[in-house]
């Protein structure tokens, strides 16, 4: 029997997006990689308020603070890019 690749590489510090900057990008895309199912309640009302609807949907987002903090709490569920 084979090891199990994900031993040693668990946790947010692997799959934790990072959010770029104010300065850095004026705009973001969100990609929802992780489902919301099983997570509490606030964390899917995040998702929805974000736009995130489904499992691999993607939006757009102006990044100003108040995209940024909700991005920081899904973190773990989501992947961001910042947009040229």
């Amino acid at each position: 029997m084979g090891r199990n690749p994900a031993v040693g590489r668990q946790g947010p510090v692997y799959y934790a997006a990072t959010i770029p900057a104010e300065s850095a990008a004026r705009r973001v895309r969100v990609t929802q990689i992780r489902s919301g199912i099983g997570q509490p309640k606030p964390l899917r009302r995040t998702l929805a308020a974000l736009g995130l609807d489904r499992h691999q949907s993607t939006v757009e987002l102006p990044n100003n603070a108040s995209v940024r903090g909700m991005l920081f709490k899904v973190r773990h569920l989501v992947e961001v890019a910042a947009v040229e």
